[in-house]
């Protein structure tokens, strides 16, 4: 195949990603998970790309989980979200951009039935306005945060201090990219390479001087998968489904763990940490976890932020040995100070796991 033609193909797998004047969606679990990501997230936006976005207080849960759960009708998670759409219109802003994956592919599953079905979307307003007597435009363009950062990757580049290089070896650090099922699995168009191509992570590795693994169990679900976890008898096959991918994983000796969803993230670090309770085996090097880190905390350690005001602190698998690779200098000893800056607490050190 000739260049030109794998261009052709390609654009395919690409989607469209607003440059600016964006509505904010945040995320419910994610603020629990790791509480640092969305707020650096918004001072990358703001602060590093001068873009305008706006963090709306009064937007609420999409009721994503309950939604997946059938907890939550159709009907019902379509007027809710149908709220955050009259939030968006009432401020002026045409582009959505989602914090959870959850979230981004509820807002696709709607706005795309709403296409196919206007009865819904005609229903959807009428619930609204009896609800809350608000009205709403449908956005023009929905993407993901990881989508925007992803656009931005190359200027985040320019702009960084810190590199994905072993400052030691002088070899390009290898990144595990995860992405999360409800990202490019649900609606393939709507994320960045689709299902079978994704790169929205990826080529923020590579942007950032780091090299993709490849691995067998790349694209399996981390663990989570809702019902997995959320009942408690089903949670042996929740760590049995992210044990997989770490075995998977294990022989490449990859150097970190990027992912672009609120509980991928949290499993894929909580679970080595029951895993070598459980068994006694870690996946790292010398005892060590490998380091798991959101998109918004990788680029913040491009940029030089202090790894700690990052929330890197709130990691079970400990993040210092990427740090000393990268040649980022950080105080061990503001490891555990509120922003007050007093001492918050140490919590108690594993067994196995060998932390910093």
């Amino acid at each position: 195949m000739n260049i030109e033609g794998k261009k052709l193909i390609w654009k395919d797998y690409q989607k469209e990603i607003a440059d600016d004047n964006y509505f904010y969606a945040r995320s419910c679990i994610r603020q629990n998970f790791f509480p640092a990501s969305e707020a650096t997230f918004m001072k990358i936006m703001t602060e590093e790309l001068k873009k305008t976005i706006l963090d709306e207080k009064k937007h609420t849960c999409c009721s994503g989980i309950g939604y997946h759960s059938d907890v939550v009708p159709f009907e019902t998670i379509q007027t809710v979200v149908a709220r955050q759409f009259a939030l968006m219109t009432e401020a002026g802003f045409k582009n959505l951009v989602s914090s959870c994956i959850t979230s981004f592919g509820i807002y696709s599953e709607i706005t795309e039935t709403w296409k196919h079905f206007p009865d819904q979307l005609e229903k959807t307003r009428e619930h609204l306005y009896k609800a809350t007597k608000r009205e709403f435009e449908v956005p023009e363009n929905i993407a993901h945060a990881c989508d925007v950062i992803f656009k931005f990757r190359n200027e985040i580049a320019r702009i960084g201090k810190n590199r994905l290089v072993d400052v030691h070896t002088k070899r390009p650090l290898r990144g595990v990219e995860h992405i999360g099922c409800h990202y490019a699995k649900i609606f393939p168009e709507k994320g960045v390479g689709g299902a079978e191509h994704p790169y929205v992570l990826s080529g923020m590795i590579e942007s950032w001087g780091g090299e993709v693994v490849d691995y067998p169990e790349r694209r399996a679900c981390c663990g989570f998968g809702f019902r997995q976890y959320f009942v408690q008898a089903n949670r042996g096959y929740s760590v049995a489904c992210t044990k997989r991918k770490f075995e998977s994983m294990q022989p490449y000796e990859p150097d970190f763990i990027l992912t672009n969803c609120p509980g991928c993230p949290y499993f894929l670090d909580r679970w080595q940490y029951v895993i070598a309770e459980m068994e006694g085996k870690t996946y790292g090097k010398n005892g060590h976890g490998i380091p798991v880190l959101t998109y918004e905390e990788l680029a913040g350690l491009i940029l030089g932020y202090n790894p700690w005001d990052l929330g890197l602190q709130m990691h079970q698998v400990s993040v210092e040995p990427l740090l000393d690779k990268m040649g980022i200098a950080y105080d061990p000893n503001e490891k555990y100070l509120g922003k007050n800056g007093k001492f918050i607490g140490r919590p108690e050190m594993p067994e196995i796991l060998k932390c910093c």
